[in-house]
Parts: C-alpha cells; structure tokens; sequence
C-alpha cells in the first residue's frame, strides 16, 4: 500500500512538473526576446546569442520615426489612471450590492439574482455596438475615461463572489450591532469588511486587472497613439505599421513590463486572493 501511495505521488509530481515547463516555457521565451539585441521574431536559438537593454530603453525614449507610434511612458499612464480609478470605483460598487443582496430581503431581490446570472452568461463584446453608439453621441470615443465609465457602470454585476463570502459572516453579528444602536453604514464599514479582506482585497485586484489587460473595447474606442492604453498600444506598434521585423523584441520588453505589476501583486497578494475564492465560492 505504501509503494502505492509513493509510486502515485511521484508520477503525479512528475506531472505537475512537466506541466508547469510546458505553461512557463512561453514566458521565458517571451523575457529572453526581449534582452534579444538581434531583432526579429524568429530565433536560431532559443537562448539569445547576445544580450541588451535597448528594446527596454527604446519603449520609453524612441527615437526618429519610432516617437510617433512607440508611446510607451503615455500609454502606461493612461493605463495606470483608468485602472486606479476602476478599482476604487468597481470595488466600492461590488461590494455594496453583495452586501444589500446577501443581508437585506426585498420583494425583487431575487429577480435581480436571476437577472444578473443570466446578463453574466453573454459575452460582453454582444453589447459593443450599443456601448460604442452611446459613447459616440456623448462624445466620449477617443477619451480613455470611457473606459473607466464603460467597467465601472457594468462592474456591479459581478457581485456572485462577494455575496458568497459575506454570507460566511453570521447574521449575529449584524444584530448584536443593531441592538447597541449601530447603523447599516456602521455594520457594513466597520463589522462586515474587516472580517472580508480577502473578499476585498480579490474583488480590488480583478478590478485593477480589467483594464489593464482588456483589448477589446478598448481598441474599438482609443483611436489616436497618444490616448492608447498598454494593450492596444503595444499591439499597434508591431500591426500598424511596416516595422514589425524591428519592433518585436520592443514588443517582448512591452509585454514583460505590462505583466510585472500583476505578477508582483498576485505574488504579495496570493493568500488573499485564494481564501476570497475558495469561500466565496464555496457559500455562493
């Protein structure tokens, strides 16, 4: 039974090792092309041959021709600003309607559960025209700040989560509250979410991931190079013109750099992120 048990975790780590050098061997191909000083994007080895920090210095101070689509330092500020502002605002949002819809009972509560399960089975791009025309007649297309309104209008409807794991909390609590004399406000800021960091902390980091990583819409809104977010902007420099031969290893830099603050952040916040899951999960 032991020689069982040994021979099944062994072959068993040895899967997950071969699994994780097949999921990381993309990355490392990625980071390695980006030290690349040959350009291009194919390779006679995997391993560069020689080494430099040009493509890195090139995203942030190009030169000739290059300043006019390469506006790295402008993209990631745009970026930046319309993810801060997402999260705050999404996390506030996510978590005041997990908290109304988990504690309070109301005639339409459960037609909004409903409504809000079936609106979250259809692609989001379905709604793209629709969102487009509207901006339009606002004036809004071309402005990164339509981003922030377009994910934090829509963001509320992900509230599954959160209301999974605010209903961990007992109902006890809220009531030994109510009783000496706290209000919902007061329950809800000073009882409910510092018992909920993870929920938090997850429901903040996916917020600040929205338009980080989304292309999509924001392709279809930011048209002029300096008003880009990283992901369109990136993908604009090496489609959007004839330089694609020269500017992939750039790209690659581009690519590591967009990926290291979340990476960083899952890192730090990964025991978070992981009891938010698993409880909201399990309850919801």
């Amino acid at each position: 039974m032991k020689r069982k048990l040994l021979l099944e975790s062994i072959i068993s780590h040895a899967a997950i090792i071969v699994l994780c050098f097949v999921w990381m061997l993309p990355i490392i191909w990625v980071i390695l092309t980006s030290f690349r000083a040959t350009p291009g994007v194919a390779s006679p080895t995997f391993v560069p041959q020689s080494f430099t920090l040009q493509n890195y210095i090139t995203l942030f101070f190009p030169t000739g021709a290059q300043a006019y689509y390469i506006m790295f330092g402008r993209w990631m500020l745009n970026t930046v600003g319309v993810a801060l502002l997402n999260m705050v605002a999404s996390t506030l949002f996510i978590l005041c309607t997990a908290y109304a819809l988990s504690r309070f009972r109301f005639k339409t509560r459960k037609t909004i559960l409903n409504v809000a399960l079936v609106l979250g089975m259809f692609p989001g791009f379905m709604a793209m025209i629709a969102v487009y025309l509207i901006l339009n007649m606002l004036g809004l297309i071309n402005q990164p700040l339509a981003l922030f309104i377009v994910y934090s209008a829509t963001s509320a409807l992900g509230f599954y989560v959160s209301k999974g794991y605010f209903e961990t909390i007992p109902i006890d609590l809220d009531e030994a509250a109510m009783i000496d004399g706290a209000s919902q406000f007061q329950i809800f800021t000073k009882i409910i979410l510092p018992l909920t960091k993870p929920i938090v902390v997850y429901t903040a980091l996916t917020s600040f991931m929205t338009p980080w990583m989304d292309f999509i819409l924001a392709s279809m809104i930011l048209r002029t190079p300096e008003q880009k977010t990283v992901a369109v902007g990136l993908y604009g420099m090496i489609m959007e013109n004839a330089d694609l031969f020269n500017n992939f290893t750039v790209f690659a830099a581009g690519c590591v750099i967009v990926a290291f603050p979340i990476v960083l952040m899952y890192v730090l916040l990964q025991r978070f992120i992981i009891e938010g899951i698993s409880a909201g999960a399990v309850k919801g």
